[in-house]
């Protein structure tokens, strides 16, 4: 009953906003339908509801955080910051609701993060255990949607449209699959459900914790209405701030702006933001996503030139970024290093690759090669990362004489990948890299 209740207190709060009286001038048609505040697509009939698109957004509830309590009881209940020190360079990767109390969020350096909460207390974090954990939970949805899409380590669509007569009533099954999760992983989840991809997930993001909030169909625009344009799409700051100029603050105002005056300031991205405003949302579910580029990078806690430091870092890289490519069964026909100095100067040096690879060792030598000729070993180094692009499904065009050595490499990287899907990243790692 604690989603129920949670949902009947937005759904008020949400009605009250919409239908806050504001002057506004006469709103186009859309769909046959006019509004009385914001245009609104018809309430579908029985009939047409069978229909309609079933999406659910499964969002789990401050997922390090929990996943950390889990390990240490003592943590629930107290401000926590996961992603390191609070003297050190990095930034928040999560935080837990009572440390969000305080102005805490993701992606804040972590010196702020201590400023803003410092009774907060900061963990490194278990990135091999939120990954189990990650994949036990992708499990438990397939075996409840035929579509199940993974946005994140921690969130994903599922597709139940024209399931429901199997799953029975669609609140019914979000409670069900909600304690499931619980049951069997101990951590909470959040869901959303509506007819598009876009209102499922703001429809999560309102319900948490550990909440069940839906959208019926045909209200999706005076839902959406009410809400400032930062929390109904991830439009840039400056964007955003370009809007705010303008007086668009809410998603009722970029409907009252309308579409021709949005592609006017925005470009394309007008119409598409338009779309999404009434409650159009556009987005359709990938199977197999191809990766343009693969990449990873690391930010050193001090600035440093120590060889042993620089060597071992780039290994670990090399490593993350090739398990990565194999796992999407790809090779790779352009290697990038980047180097960034205590100045904060950046430089990238790429070199193309004769015969595309998948191999640790081709990649490590490579970027070993780039680094030599490109850093002093003198210059303080801030931050190294490495990239993978021109990929592609081609099959090695191995040397003859090199056959039985890459076959024997590519054997032992792929059983470790295998050890490393099961046990986590870090249960296998080369030599070089354990300094």
């Amino acid at each position: 009953m604690e989603s129920y209740s949670y949902v009947q207190k937005e759904q008020i709060r949400l009605r009250h906003l919409t239908n806050t009286p504001h002057p506004r001038p006469p709103l186009p048609e859309i769909g046959g339908a006019r509004g009385e505040n914001i245009p609104e697509l018809c309430p579908a009939t029985p009939a047409q509801t069978a229909m309609l698109p079933v999406i659910f957004h499964v969002d789990m509830d401050a997922f390090f955080v929990s996943v950390e309590e889990l390990f240490d009881p003592t943590l629930k209940g107290k401000a926590v910051v996961v992603g390191g020190d609070a003297d050190q360079r990095g930034v928040v990767s999560a935080a837990s609701y009572e440390a969000r109390k305080f102005g805490v969020h993701s992606a804040m350096p972590l010196i702020t993060a201590k400023r803003l909460c410092p009774h907060a207390i900061f963990l490194p974090g278990r990135r091999s255990e939120y990954v189990q954990y990650s994949g036990q939970i992708q499990q438990l949805l397939c075996d409840y949607a035929p579509i199940v899409e993974m946005v994140s380590i921690d969130e994903a669509y599922l597709d139940f449209t024209g399931s429901e007569r199997l799953h029975g009533n669609l609140f019914q099954l979000a409670h069900r699959l909600r304690a499931h999760i619980q049951e069997k992983t101990g951590l909470s989840a959040s869901i959303g459900i509506s007819k598009t991809k876009l209102v499922s997930k703001v429809a999560s993001d309102l319900a948490k914790p550990r909440g069940i909030l839906r959208v019926l169909p045909g209200h999706e625009a005076s839902f959406l209405a009410p809400l400032r344009i930062g929390k109904f799409s991830n439009n840039g700051t400056t964007t955003e701030r370009r809007l705010n100029d303008l007086g668009i603050v809410s998603v009722r105002d970029l409907v009252l702006a309308g579409k021709e005056f949005l592609c006017e300031v925005l470009g394309h991205w007008g119409e598409s933001l338009y779309r999404k405003s009434i409650g159009l949302d556009t987005a359709h579910f990938f199977f197999h996503e191809e990766p343009k580029s693969i990449s990873h990078e690391h930010t050193f806690d001090q600035d440093t030139c120590d060889l042993e430091i620089v060597h071992s870092t780039l290994s670990h890289l090399v490593q993350k970024v090739a398990h990565r490519l194999r796992d999407h069964k790809m090779v790779a026909g352009r290697i990038t290093l980047k180097l960034r100095d205590f100045g904060f100067q950046t430089i990238t040096r790429t070199v193309s690759l004769e015969e595309p690879t998948q191999l640790d060792c081709d990649i490590q030598q490579r970027l070993m090669a780039l680094l030599k000729r490109h850093w002093n070993g003198r210059r303080r180094i801030r931050l190294i990362g490495v990239a993978l692009s021109s990929l592609g499904y081609g099959p090695l065009q191995q040397d003859l004489f090199e056959k039985a050595r890459r076959d024997k490499m590519a054997k032992l990287y792929q059983a470790a990948d295998q050890v490393r899907d099961k046990f986590g990243f870090a249960s296998v790692l080369s030599a070089r890299t354990i300094k």
